[in-house]
């Protein structure tokens, strides 16, 4: 009886084998598996859009590293203005995959993982590129979020290194644009507030067509490429940490709603003719005026005097002036050289109403309430000013 049981045990686990796919048991003399780690998006803004790493696993040493393309320090000499410049420098770090799993499971950030298609000396020139990478020397790089980013990083290392046949197919529809990848985003997690500031900073460079490779910049983007790739890249694909997909946070709250009400507030406020109205509407068309103004100049400066080549031809300063910040100081003169100037900021602006759907830009439509008080406001003072 033992014979025969031994016999169908041993029938049953050729049987097994059989079945199983040859790339599932099979390893090349490198004894290494590469793989891409795509992390879905957090609460954070930085998180919003996702993540990507390579992990490394060898069979020789029984190790198990995350190399990680989007490390930076806060703790840097002049952080934030670095940050604000775009010359903060990201740098590439290396950890135990149980650690890189926990942060992610704390964050409750799920993780798929692709088992890229490459042969043993693929395998052992990436992982000797990534570590050549990790040296001091080596390790630092200037960051762009559209062009050179962590999950860029990994694309290129791929291309070079393997083939860039999967660069070729676009994931998105044709004629996407980079302000529409980051919108779908943006507005899956809720983050209108952020969305604002977004298209307030990012110039018309950001509503360019991308290419199939340039959609790439985003996670799920690379993902779904080497999903669909024509040569196989990936031989198998897994949910590490498969978590729910949140509905979308929606807020009744959006700058919209939130500035028609400001508007509504100001044109109500101004129907009331008495003394506290009065005062009240010249304070606020003083700081009104002189926050565009501010804003105006940020936008200048990010234009020319950083490295973001996405802040530059920004046609926001089409509505923010900064020469606001001094008419900020004549809001209640009476001169003729600030009827002027508020008449022509009235004409200005409401031209811009008009082609505000047709600019080469996409202006973001919580912003027109701003311009519609802003047009609202210049044109009282120049009727005031007569």
């Amino acid at each position: 009886m033992k014979k025969i049981l031994r016999i169908y045990f041993f029938f049953f686990l050729i049987i097994s084998f059989c079945l199983v796919p040859e790339q599932s048991f099979t390893q090349d003399s490198s004894r290494l598996r590469i793989s891409l780690l795509t992390c879905t998006p957090g609460e954070e803004l930085y998180s919003t859009f996702g993540h990507s790493a390579y992990r490394v696993i060898d069979s020789n040493s029984v190790t198990d590293i995350v190399y990680n393309y989007g490390t930076f320090n806060f703790d840097d000499d002049g952080f934030y203005l670095k940050f604000v410049r775009g010359k903060l420098l990201y740098y590439v770090s290396a950890e135990y995959f149980a650690d890189f799993k926990y942060l992610y499971q704390s964050t409750n950030r799920g993780i798929t993982e692709q088992v890229l298609n490459l042969s043993a000396a693929e395998k052992i020139s990436i992982r000797h590129f990534l570590n050549e990478n990790l040296k001091e020397e080596n390790k630092y790089y200037k960051y762009d979020f559209f062009f050179d980013n962590c999950t860029t990083r990994l694309r290129d290392i791929l291309k070079k290194q393997h083939d860039s046949s999967f660069c070729s197919k676009p994931v998105m529809q044709q004629g996407s644009r980079f302000r529409q990848a980051i919108h779908q985003y943006l507005d899956r997690n809720g983050k209108d507030w952020s969305k604002l500031g977004i298209d307030i900073l990012l110039g018309q460079p950001c509503d360019a067509v991308m290419t199939a490779e340039q959609m790439q910049f985003l996670p799920d983007n690379l993902m779904i490429s080497l999903d669909s790739s024509i040569n196989p890249v990936v031989v198998s694909k897994q949910n590490l940490y498969p978590i729910e997909e949140n509905e979308n946070k929606n807020s009744f709250f959006t700058p919209l709603v939130v500035f028609s009400i400001l508007l509504i507030v100001i044109v109500l406020t101004g129907l009331k003719k008495n003394k506290f109205t009065a005062a009240f509407l010249q304070g606020f068309d003083g700081i009104f005026f002189f926050c565009t103004g501010v804003l105006g100049i940020i936008l200048i400066l990010m234009w020319t005097g950083t490295d973001h080549a996405m802040c530059k031809n920004n046609f926001n300063l089409l509505w923010a002036w900064p020469t606001h910040c001094i008419a900020a100081f004549f809001v209640n003169s009476k001169k003729n050289f600030a009827r002027k100037y508020f008449k022509f900021t009235t004409v200005i602006l409401l031209t811009l109403l008009i082609s505000w759907f047709f600019l080469p830009q996409q202006m973001n439509n919580g912003l027109l309430p701003i311009v519609l008080l802003l047009i609202y406001r210049a044109a009282k003072k120049s009727y005031v000013a007569f």
